[in-house]
């Protein structure tokens, strides 16, 4: 089936909220596929549903129904446990505001995906977590904790450790809403180049000139996905 060569593949997605007035419908009826090596921007105003998607997408959100498929496994049937062990192998999740833990060094930080999946061995762990550091240009900030850093180097920082398991799938919400335009502009060529290597990426934006430079975009507006065609 052509669905095996997609590596999401979301389909009829519906996500319903209860509110004080009543049931909220924030996703309805989403189909969404996303082939190996693309780079997709997912728009939309405040509210509109995109961060719902995603987390569908990561599994941190349930649906209410319809599914999703990461990598041709039903991320809604897991487990908790299951779906924790999926995710750390298979989806590197790059956050707003980082999600650093502040008593652990920057190299610790990294190295913690490895040690929860127990990926490579105890003793490769540090030598890759490192590596992974020279990559985001923060090798030399290894020892610190994250609260000595810059904003920017905290986001290099958790790129890394999206990056310590080799996920196929990189999702990011917003990661670029807390960085001033030149920062924003070197994370987004970090995650270019990481999609030139065969990474799959989803990311959030708000961001008019980054959405330019991603291959392709799709608009939630609504609780309603669009394609969006002609950027640039």
């Amino acid at each position: 089936m052509s669905e095996n060569n997609h590596l999401v593949h979301v389909d009829k997605l519906s996500k319903d909220f209860q509110g004080p007035a009543g049931v909220i419908h924030v996703l309805k009826s989403i189909r969404l596929t996303v082939q190996p090596g693309e780079f997709v921007g997912v728009r939309g105003p405040s509210g509109s549903g995109k961060s719902t998607l995603v987390n569908m997408i990561t599994g941190i959100d349930r649906p209410t129904s319809g599914s999703v498929r990461v990598a041709g496994q039903p991320i809604e049937k897991m487990s908790e446990n299951d779906l924790a062990r999926f995710r750390g192998k298979h989806i590197g999740v790059i956050f707003q505001f980082f999600q650093l833990l502040p008593t652990l060094t920057i190299v610790e930080n990294v190295m913690l995906p490895m040690d929860f999946c127990r990926m490579w061995k105890p003793r490769e762990r540090p030598e890759r977590a490192m590596l992974l550091l020279e990559q985001v240009g923060l090798a030399d900030q290894a020892d610190k904790l994250p609260n000595t850093l810059s904003g920017g180097q905290q986001q290099r920082a958790a790129i890394a450790r999206a990056l310590a398991n080799d996920p196929p799938l990189l999702v990011a919400d917003e990661p670029t809403g807390n960085l001033d335009s030149k920062t924003a502009d070197s994370v987004m060529t970090m995650f270019e180049d990481l999609v030139g290597k065969g990474k799959t990426f989803i990311m959030v934006t708000h961001d008019n000139d980054l959405a330019r430079r991603m291959q392709r975009l799709v608009q939630v507006f609504d609780g309603v996905l669009h394609e969006q065609n002609g950027h640039g």
